[in-house]
C-alpha cells in the first residue's frame, strides 16, 4: 500500500496538496464566529449542485412542461419534495452565508493588500451566482418567475443603441417563452456552475497563497525556519508545522480549524433544516405565493417583487424614475464594490483599530444594504420610493466617504502580536 501510494504521490501529489491546503495550512489563532462563513459557503454550493442534479433527472425545460414537472416533482417523485425544498431552501441560505462572508471582509479589511485578488475572485464569484440565481429563478415557471424576468431583460433595453437587440439576444424571442426558458436551463446548470467551481478554486488558491487574515488585520504568516529547529512545539505532531510557521500566532488548519468548522455547521445544518421543514416558503421570501400559478402572460401580478437576495440592488434601480440611469446605478451598485481594495487607503485593516468616522461609516452602509433590502420587498409608494432614495444615497456615499478619509486616518496603534 505504502508503495502504491507513493507512486501515485510522485505523480500526482494528493498529499503535498493536502498538507499545504489543509492540514498544515496555518490559521490565525483568534480566528472568530466570523470566519465560518466561507466554509459554510462551500457545504451550500455541494448541497446546491447534488440537489440540482437528481432535480434534473425530472425537470422538463419547456414552457408546456416546467411548470406540470415541478408539481410532478413535489407530488410523485420519490422524496422529491425534500430535494425541491433542499434546493430552494439552500438558494436563499447561499446568499445568507454569503452576504455574511463579505460582511466579516468588509470589518476586517480582507480586501487590502496583499489581498486584493481574493477579493476580485470573491466578487466575480458573487456576480456569477446572483447570474445562477436569477436563471434558476426562471426554471418553476410561475407568475413570479415569469414576470420577474420581464423585468430584468426588459432593463437590458435600455442600453443606448444595442438595448434591443442585446434584450432580443438573452430572451431567445420576442417575448419570454419556452426558447428563454430552455437556454436559461443550459446556463443554470452546465455553463454557470463550471464558472462557479473555477472561481471557488482560484478564490481558495490565492487566499492560501497570501495567507487569511484575522480580527487584527496583521500578518501572522513567518518565513521558513523563523522559529529556529530547536524549537519544541507545544503540538508535537505538528513539528514540521512550527519550522513554517509561528505557532504562538497562528495553528494548523486540520484538526483544529476543521473541528471549529464542524461544529457551527451542525448548527448551520440544525438551522437550515428547521427553515426547510417548518418553513420552506419563509413567509413569502423563499419561495412566494405567485409562483405557485403556472406562468400567464396575460396575468400580472398585483406586486412584482424580485427574491429577497436582489432587492437590495432591485430598491437602487427602482428608487431612480429614469430608466437608463436607473439601471446604471444598479449596475454600479455590484461594479464599485471591484474597487474596494484601491479606495480604501488606510494602512490599517481592522475596524478594531480604525477611527470613528469609519467605523460609523460602515455602520450606516451595513443600515443602508438593510434597509434596501427591505424596501425591495415592499409596493413602491411615494413614502417607500424616497426611504429607497435616502438608503441609496447613503449606500453609494459609504464608498465616497472612504476615499476622502482614509489616506490621512487617525488610527490606534497596532498590537505586535494578534490578540484574542
Amino acid at each position: 500500500m505504502d508503495a502504491l501510494l507513493n507512486w501515485i504521490e510522485k505523480r500526482i501529489p494528493m498529499m503535498n496538496a493536502y498538507n499545504k491546503h489543509m492540514a498544515e495550512y496555518p490559521q490565525p489563532k483568534n480566528s472568530n464566529f466570523w470566519y465560518i462563513f466561507g466554509a459554510l459557503a462551500m457545504i451550500v454550493l455541494i448541497n446546491q449542485i447534488v440537489t440540482g442534479i437528481f432535480l434534473t433527472m425530472s425537470y422538463e425545460p419547456s414552457g408546456d412542461g416546467a411548470f406540470a414537472s415541478v408539481e410532478y416533482i413535489m407530488r410523485d417523485v420519490e422524496y422529491g419534495w425534500l430535494l425541491r425544498y433542499m434546493h430552494s431552501t439552500g438558494a436563499s441560505f447561499f446568499f445568507i452565508v454569503v452576504y455574511l462572508h463579505m460582511y466579516r471582509g468588509l470589518i476586517y479589511g480582507s480586501y487590502q493588500k496583499p489581498r486584493e485578488l481574493v477579493w476580485l475572485f470573491g466578487m466575480l464569484l458573487l456576480v456569477v451566482l446572483m447570474a445562477e440565481a436569477f436563471m434558476g429563478y426562471l426554471l418553476p415557471w410561475g407568475q413570479m418567475s415569469y414576470w420577474g424576468a420581464q423585468v430584468i431583460i426588459g432593463l437590458f433595453g435600455a442600453i443606448p443603441f444595442i438595448g434591443d437587440d442585446l434584450t432580443l439576444w438573452i430572451r431567445g424571442d420576442y417575448v419570454i417563452s419556452g426558447a428563454t426558458l430552455n437556454r436559461f436551463f443550459a446556463l443554470h446548470v452546465i455553463a454557470l456552475p463550471i464558472v462557479l467551481i473555477l472561481l471557488v478554486a482560484l478564490h481558495v488558491l490565492a487566499l492560501h497563497e497570501v495567507g487569511s487574515n484575522n480580527p487584527d488585520g496583521i500578518e501572522t504568516k513567518l518565513p521558513k525556519g523563523t522559529m529556529g529547529d530547536d524549537y519544541e512545539p507545544e503540538f508535537k505532531f505538528h513539528k514540521d508545522f512550527t519550522k513554517k510557521y509561528d505557532i504562538i500566532d497562528s495553528m494548523p488548519f486540520h484538526p483544529y480549524g476543521t473541528l471549529k468548522d464542524l461544529f457551527y455547521a451542525g448548527l448551520f445544518f440544525i438551522a437550515f433544516a428547521l427553515v426547510m421543514f417548518y418553513a420552506p416558503e419563509m413567509g413569502g421570501y423563499f419561495l412566494e405565493p405567485p409562483n405557485f400559478e403556472v406562468a400567464n402572460p396575460l396575468k400580472t401580478p398585483e406586486h412584482i417583487a424580485p427574491v429577497w437576495y436582489f432587492s437590495p440592488n432591485y430598491s437602487i434601480l427602482r428608487a431612480i424614475p429614469d430608466k437608463l440611469i436607473g439601471f446604471v446605478f444598479f449596475g454600479a451598485s455590484i461594479v464599485v464594490l471591484f474597487f474596494l481594495p484601491w479606495l480604501d487607503r488606510s494602512n490599517v485593516r481592522s475596524f478594531r483599530y480604525r477611527s470613528k468616522i469609519h467605523y460609523i461609516n460602515l455602520v450606516q452602509f451595513i443600515i443602508s444594504f438593510v434597509a434596501l433590502g427591505v424596501l425591495g420587498t415592499l409596493p413602491a409608494t411615494e413614502l417607500y420610493t424616497l426611504l429607497a432614495r435616502v438608503f441609496t444615497i447613503g449606500y453609494f456615499m459609504f464608498f465616497v466617504l472612504l476615499f476622502i478619509y482614509s489616506k490621512n486616518e487617525k488610527t490606534k496603534e497596532l498590537p505586535t502580536r494578534i490578540t484574542k
